[in-house]
């Protein structure tokens, strides 16, 4: 099975809203046939502001919007950080430690899962 990519997930995404890749391209104020190879592949991630303008085009929810943002950084050849974390974790100190301890401990996923839970049982007792 394919592995998802920043493009295939943009396409799928659009078209299930039956927004036409012309249309789309116009709304978020790029050329189609930029917009084409961005889908095809043939592009990079575009500038942070455009990946802002297509999410909201698209309407995506919180769940969409992470996964839309960490395919678009799974594009460019330099490894960068999904739009959305680097302030969060430029703001903490904590959260750096934390990344780098568990780099350092090479954090298991099931580790990384149970942390995970505990903050979204957060959420939910917060009744956010």
């Amino acid at each position: 099975m394919n592995e998802q990519t920043f493009g295939s997930y943009l396409t799928q995404l659009r078209i299930a809203r039956k927004i036409s890749l012309r249309g789309f391209a116009q709304k978020v104020g790029i050329s189609p046939v930029y917009q084409c190879n961005i889908e095809k592949g043939r592009r990079p991630m575009t500038t942070e502001d455009i990946l802002e303008k297509m999410a909201v085009v698209l309407l995506l929810d919180k769940s969409e919007k992470a996964q839309f943002l960490d395919l678009a950084a799974k594009t460019k050849s330099i490894p960068v950080v999904a739009a959305d974390l680097p302030e969060y974790i430029n703001e903490r100190d904590i959260v750096r430690v934390a990344l780098r301890t568990a780099k350092d401990v090479d954090a298991t996923d099931e580790e990384w899962q149970e942390f995970i839970e505990k903050l979204q049982k957060r959420i939910k007792r917060d009744g956010g």
